[in-house]
């Protein structure tokens, strides 16, 4: 999976209502949106509501009279969308799941989804690649904390901190992460448009 980068044009071209630029934009985020989603959602229909609300919500602000302003954050814009719908459909489900806690559990989906699978792989190699650049603090820092999902009191003790130091660390090493990464899309080989080929 190519990562994107996006351009004022861009947005306008969604604004404006162009087919292509939604389609494109529609399929790039379905699948970083269903690759999220997979990890913490185990019903492919809550994972297509979820899909589904997130895109509502997003043309419904894109022609909101406030819109959106930085076409460079349109992909934490999305993001930060999915996690809020994300959010109220863990709560629906904790009010109607407390009533069948007892039941069986609800089982993963059966299908192998190929593509899902090879775009987990190389996503994975990319923040590898990211993850292998940066100093070795910011690296631990965020495999313990957001990889390996070790507990934040632990890794506190592991390296001498307290949590508000913790909040101090991974905010630098997210942001030393954001800057290989965007420095890894201005090394691109030469014809990548920033906003792909649509």
């Amino acid at each position: 999976m190519q990562f994107q980068a996006f351009d004022a044009p861009y947005l306008e071209r969604l604004r404006a209502g162009d087919f292509r630029t939604q389609e494109h934009f529609v399929a790039y985020f379905s699948e970083l949106i269903q690759l999220k989603l997979r990890a913490r959602l185990r019903s492919p229909q809550a994972i297509e509501d979820v899909r589904q609300e997130t895109f509502a919500r997003f043309f419904t602000a894109l022609r909101s009279p406030e819109g959106i302003r930085q076409p460079e954050r349109l992909g934490a814009f999305v993001n930060s969308i999915c996690n809020n719908v994300l959010l109220e459909q863990y709560r629906a489900s904790a009010r109607v799941g407390s009533l069948e806690d007892e039941t069986a559990e609800e089982l993963p989906d059966p299908v192998i989804d190929i593509l899902g699978a090879v775009a987990a792989r190389q996503m994975a190699a990319k923040v590898r690649d990211i993850l292998n650049d940066l100093p070795e603090r910011d690296r631990r820092i965020l495999r313990e904390i957001f990889l390996e999902e070790r507990d934040k009191d632990e890794v506190c003790r592991d390296f001498g901190i307290d949590r508000d130091y913790l909040r101090v660390l991974v905010h630098r090493a997210k942001q030393s992460f954001k800057s290989v990464y965007l420095k890894s899309l201005q090394n691109r080989p030469p014809g990548l448009t920033p906003a792909g080929r649509l």
